[in-house]
């Protein structure tokens, strides 16, 4: 398990996504790097405060190994769920079905639900995206504390508008049902985490 620590603002692309997708002089002027992580998916906003990155990696020889993508996260999203239990978030569940994806999907993270992924009544609050070989399995989960519909609307507003057409990016963000984790600590979650990690 890897817990990776925030220490300026990024935006992290899927592997396949395009840089075209990024307004490249509003990330300048936010001062937010950009780079493709190595699992796929649309872009994660990374910042100190507004999410918790942890990347978990099982071998093929793992008891919790599925060959079935569809279905191998959801050992995740329960220790996901048992985790947010304990930190008393209640109206949880797991997303238990195929990929529900949007035209935005593609371009931001947390306009679709894979399976694994958690959601707060009907609102998105972790995403994990995979990547696998052979012999391993590496899971990216990004746990949402804070949400700027705005920013997120300029940074992207290249690849929300070239999916949704005329509809201005601003109100296509705005429309999505995600829900930030407020109130709870980077290390308050990663110590139950840690806590509900099968061993």
């Amino acid at each position: 398990m890897w817990f990776f620590e925030v220490t300026g603002p990024a935006l992290a692309l899927g592997s396949t996504q395009s840089p075209d997708d990024v307004d490249a002089a509003a990330a300048d002027e936010a001062d937010i790097a950009v780079f493709n992580r190595h699992s796929g998916g649309g872009a994660v906003l990374l910042e100190a405060t507004g999410s918790v990155w942890i990347d978990v990696v099982i071998p093929s020889t793992d008891p919790l190994w599925n060959d079935d993508v569809a279905v191998a996260t959801h050992w995740l999203g329960q220790v996901w769920l048992d985790t947010l239990e304990d930190l008393g978030v209640d109206d949880a569940s797991m997303h238990a079905g195929a990929l529900v994806a949007t035209p935005m999907s593609p371009v931001l993270c947390f306009a679709g639900v894979g399976p694994g992924e958690i959601l707060v009544g009907a609102n998105k609050v972790i995403g994990i995206s995979q990547r696998r070989t052979r012999d391993a399995a590496r899971f990216q989960c990004s746990v949402l504390l804070d949400w700027d519909p705005e920013l997120h609307a300029r940074l992207l507003a290249p690849g929300i508008e070239r999916v949704n057409g005329t509809l201005p990016a601003v109100d296509a963000v705005a429309d999505l049902a995600v829900r930030p984790l407020r109130g709870l600590g980077p290390d308050a979650i990663l110590a139950a985490f840690v806590g509900r990690l099968p061993r």
